[in-house]
């Protein structure tokens, strides 16, 4: 095919477009800890409510991408821990014709992204079978994290 564009003509490849495909999502690790039950399910205060939020990536092979998505969290009511919860959520994404200068991007941006929804519900799942209200954690600015660990990134890398 054939496609015109300001007068030139340039052939359309569809081998050439950028695809961004999910191979596998899964739980890597998970922990759960509700170590003062039945005392914490008694209502009493609003619990403090702490979440970290990490993503790595590792190459499998030339296309694929291991991703995985660590949520750590616990809550807290009068000095006493109610719950925590550890989850590392991956995914193996095929990334093709994507350009070099825009990979990191891709990968530590839309992969984590497009996980996040069910690392969400099984978070909120677990918490809800521990006892407590679901845990529904607000959406993650994953462009925000990204620019945040590249800032790190250039504060560890020596000035040339």
């Amino acid at each position: 095919m054939t496609t015109t564009n300001g007068g030139q003509s340039q052939d359309f490849n569809p081998e050439q477009v950028p695809q961004l495909n999910v191979v596998a999502q899964y739980i890597k690790d998970f922990s759960f800890e509700n170590p003062n039950a039945p005392k914490s399910l008694v209502a009493g205060e609003q619990p403090q409510i702490g979440i970290q939020i990490n993503v790595n990536a590792a190459p499998i092979s030339d296309t694929d991408i291991e991703v995985v998505l660590q949520l750590s969290g616990k809550a807290e009511a009068a000095g006493s821990l109610m719950f925590s919860f550890d989850l590392a959520f991956g995914g193996v994404f095929r990334i093709r014709n994507v350009p070099q200068e825009s990979m990191n991007a891709v990968v530590l941006i839309e992969c984590p992204r497009l996980l996040f929804p069910f690392a969400r519900e099984i978070i909120a799942t677990t918490v809800r079978n521990g006892g407590f209200p679901p845990l529904l954690l607000d959406p993650v600015d994953f462009v925000a994290l990204y620019r945040q660990k590249m800032a790190q990134l250039a504060e560890q890398t020596p000035a040339q």
